[in-house]
């Protein structure tokens, strides 16, 4: 895991003053790192019986749709609002440096799907506390959520108590 550790970027000041941004734009760019980031968030996800992967903008997506590919399952986006086409159901929720809102199609996950929800960071869990939320609201079923990274001092599981959660690499 150090190669990959040692391949993340801080960003400091971003999004405001006093955070530090994870930064996995070197990952992606790296094909071997960025598919070794792959085959270790999937591995893990191998033993789980579910259904679909649900992809959180932005990054979420590139996790999940590689995972999607590689584990043979589909993949739902929750976007920011305004950006799904069909009827959808919405979220808001607390960050670490403010509130937002997420958005799934009504129709993406059919009643009793076991989802696992996926993200590049878990810092707060607020992002996550609201998808994991939006996926029971339209009678999906939750049966993890995966990480690439977590900043642990953040105690974002917290958020997420009674929730199987997976983190590649912890801060």
């Amino acid at each position: 895991m150090d190669e990959l550790r040692r391949i993340i970027r801080d960003v400091p000041d971003f999004p405001q003053k006093g955070v530090v941004f994870k930064d996995i734009t070197p990952l992606l760019g790296d094909p071997q790192a960025f598919k070794k980031a792959i085959d270790v968030m999937a591995e893990p996800l191998r033993a789980l019986e579910f259904d679909l992967f649900v992809g959180i903008e932005s990054r979420g997506f590139i996790f999940a749709s590689a995972l999607a590919y590689r584990l043979d399952k589909g993949h739902v986006p929750v976007r920011k609002p305004g950006k799904l086409p069909a009827k959808t159901v919405q979220v808001s929720y607390d960050l670490e440096y403010g509130s937002d809102s997420l958005e799934i199609h009504a129709d993406a996950i059919r009643s009793g799907q076991r989802v696992v929800i996926i993200d590049d960071v878990l810092a707060t869990g607020g992002t996550a506390r609201g998808v994991a939320s939006l996926v029971e609201k339209v009678g999906g079923r939750v049966e993890a959520l995966s990480f690439f990274i977590e900043l642990d001092f953040l105690n974002g599981r917290q958020k997420l108590t009674g929730y199987e959660i997976r983190s590649v690499l912890n801060y």
